[in-house]
């Protein structure tokens, strides 16, 4: 077993080197060229996502299914995976994933474009959409699109769920000492009365508990900021330089602090938003929108929220602490982060624990959905209440069981999800700035059109 654990470790490293991380990274760069900089339309996305369109076509708000979106998005990456980055990157890895993110908002914008311009109305009247109709009806490649719903499915029980519900886990019996298998019932019990409502149930859900679970932690970095204000200055100034710093580490220019920071900050930031991977626009194609790309202002609006906000408080209250508390041990990301928490007098670990486990649950009802949505391209809708089923057996499976395998497949299928969506979003990139130029640049963005 741990052979083939070791074999899995490796392909899963191997797929997430650099290549991978140039393809995505190139992507982001490509299509904001490509769209004339949509990022510099952010607030005006933040504003239509606040705004109804009840009478277009689509099963929820353009606000509940980018809650949705940012509920499978934010997780415990925002939190631990910042903190892993700093650890193994440096603090120059901070400045990397922010700008992962906010080029990764151009990403983000066109799979929400595609969602819109390709989705179907399913048997039941429900609106179906993401990648796999994208590479089907935008380019007639139907057993990529298939091979991009396996993909999803399989990561979606693990990166979605196992590994969601193994944290939440680990976290509660760390914190109150309950059994790992008493945690599972309970979450695989409170997941069930969510999802067997479908999209409007996750939906309603996500749309209460996303800005409160955001808010909540907001407030704890900023408080905790408050409290480390005369170190944030050199807290920045240690981030932008470290980002650029040629400085050797380990020996030649490949092993100097900027590149390892690069590394590990482009791909934690990459994880964070999901730009990419091709998982928010199967969501974003359920929104009530008048045209294609009020609906991908709207996603984009999502890895804002997601890496230039959530993850940049993050980054910068793990290194302020560092440079305020230099006891403390920066080895492993979820120790650091503990550590950054702890000092929040009285609660600080309460505060981080309930942030983890809203997070993650959270996190698994976003993906659920994307798996659902897998497996009816694939085998249509009746399959759908047995992956339900399936979905809350590995919920409890994913709280009691080693999970360092389903780590491995899981980054596997993930780069694999995004390989075929990154495909669909380079060859219709002209799709992409056609829709764009007349919506947004001709200032047509409150017509309606499907």
């Amino acid at each position: 077993m741990e052979q083939v654990e070791s074999i899995i470790q490796s392909i899963s490293e191997i797929i997430w080197s650099w290549p991978m991380i140039i393809l995505l990274l190139g992507t982001h760069i490509y299509l904001t060229i490509r769209l004339r900089f949509p990022q510099r339309k952010i607030f005006t996305a933040i504003k239509i996502s606040l705004q109804s369109d009840n009478n277009s076509k689509g099963d929820v708000s353009q606000f509940a299914a980018l809650a949705t979106a940012l509920a499978a998005t934010i997780g415990t990456g925002n939190i631990i995976g910042v903190a892993t980055a700093i650890s193994l990157g440096g603090p120059g890895a901070v400045f990397w994933c922010w700008l992962t993110g906010v080029l990764g908002i151009a990403t983000k914008y066109s799979e929400g474009l595609l969602a819109i311009k390709y989705r179907i109305t399913n048997k039941y009247g429900e609106m179906s959409g993401g990648p796999m109709y994208a590479l089907e009806r935008g380019l007639n490649m139907k057993w990529l699109a298939i091979l991009f719903s396996i993909f999803t499915a399989i990561a979606a029980l693990g990166i979605g769920n196992m590994v969601q519900s193994n944290s939440i886990a680990l976290l509660v019996n760390d914190t109150w000492g309950v059994p790992l298998h008493i945690s599972g019932i309970i979450v695989a019990f409170l997941v069930m009365l969510v999802i067997i409502f479908g999209v409007k149930g996750i939906a309603k859900v996500c749309t209460t508990l996303v800005p409160l679970m955001a808010i909540f932690y907001i407030i704890g970095c900023l408080w905790i900021l408050t409290m480390n204000l005369e170190y944030i200055p050199n807290a920045i100034s240690l981030i932008i330089n470290s980002a650029f710093s040629t400085e050797a580490v380990g020996g030649g220019f490949l092993g100097s602090a900027m590149i390892v920071a690069m590394r590990y900050g482009i791909a934690r930031g990459l994880f964070s938003n999901e730009s990419g991977l091709g998982s928010a626009p199967i969501v974003a194609a359920a929104a009530q929108t008048r045209n294609p790309v009020r609906q991908a202002l709207v996603s984009a609006s999502g890895t804002f929220w997601d890496t230039v906000i959530i993850c940049a408080l993050t980054g910068i209250v793990l290194v302020s602490s560092i440079i305020a508390y230099p006891d403390i041990d920066t080895s492993l990301g979820g120790t650091l982060t503990t550590a950054a928490f702890s000092k929040l007098p009285g609660f600080g670990n309460i505060m981080l624990t309930i942030s983890l486990f809203t997070f993650a649950f959270s996190t698994i009802l976003g993906w659920c959905y994307y798996g659902e949505k897998a497996i009816e391209y694939i085998s249509g809708v009746k399959y759908v209440k047995i992956y339900r089923v399936i979905w809350i057996i590995v919920v409890f499976l994913g709280a009691i069981i080693n999970l360092s395998v389903v780590w491995a497949i899981s980054d596997i299928m993930n780069a694999l999800m995004a390989l075929p969506n990154l495909i669909s979003l380079l060859l219709l990139s002209g799709v992409i700035a056609k829709e764009t130029r007349f919506y947004l640049w001709d200032k047509h963005l409150n017509d309606s059109g499907d």
